[in-house]
């Protein structure tokens, strides 16, 4: 495969959105993650994604924080394996 193939663009987050990593299941439909502004938030698995999309620990995902609670996030999205060491080796994800 040559780099232009394995180089897609990918879904990058809106300006209300952060890239963040699963820390663990909480169950409940409910994650911890580890946002890239730095911040530990507990994320909701909305209704649309339960069933479709398996979401498990160190997985990239895009969360939408809380306006009015900062400590809680929505997922919006999940990216798969290739796509997140993508997402590393264009250093928009930090491992911490």
């Amino acid at each position: 495969m040559s780099d232009s193939e394995s180089h897609k663009s990918l879904r990058m987050p809106d300006e209300d959105e952060v890239f963040a990593v699963v820390t663990n299941m909480l169950g409940a439909n409910r994650v911890r993650v580890r946002c890239m502004d730095g911040k530990e938030r507990t994320a909701r698995i909305p209704g649309r994604m339960q069933k479709r999309i398996w979401i498990r620990e160190d997985d990239v995902v895009l969360v939408e924080p809380w306006d009015w609670q900062d400590e809680k996030a929505d997922v919006a999205w999940r990216y798969d394996k290739q796509d997140a060491d993508q997402l590393r080796r264009e250093g928009h994800i930090q491992e911490m």
